[in-house]
């Protein structure tokens, strides 16, 4: 199945271990050689304070379960999402 991050960013991301909308991708992080290690969603939005990079969620690819056609399905178990300035 081939998809472009046009299409992705139009997904819900839905983290199926507690069924939180977890936002739509905002970017796709990369490895040197090509290969995709994640994605990158919003974080929570506190009350008039607008997403910024250090507010956003970094998804290993691994934890990426299903894409389908409207929906991004994902596993993270952790109680607190891996913020992205803290992504290895």
């Amino acid at each position: 199945m081939q998809i472009s991050f046009l299409e992705l960013r139009e997904k819900d991301v839905v983290n199926i271990a507690d069924g939180k909308k977890l936002g739509r991708i905002q970017d796709v992080m990369f490895t040197k050689c090509g290969q995709i290690t994640g994605f990158i969603v919003p974080g929570e939005k506190k009350f008039l304070k607008y997403v910024s990079r250090d507010d956003c969620i970094f998804i290993p690819y691994g934890n990426i379960c299903k894409i389908g056609h409207d929906i991004v399905l994902v596993e993270l178990r952790t109680d607190a999402p891996v913020p992205c300035d803290q992504q290895t």
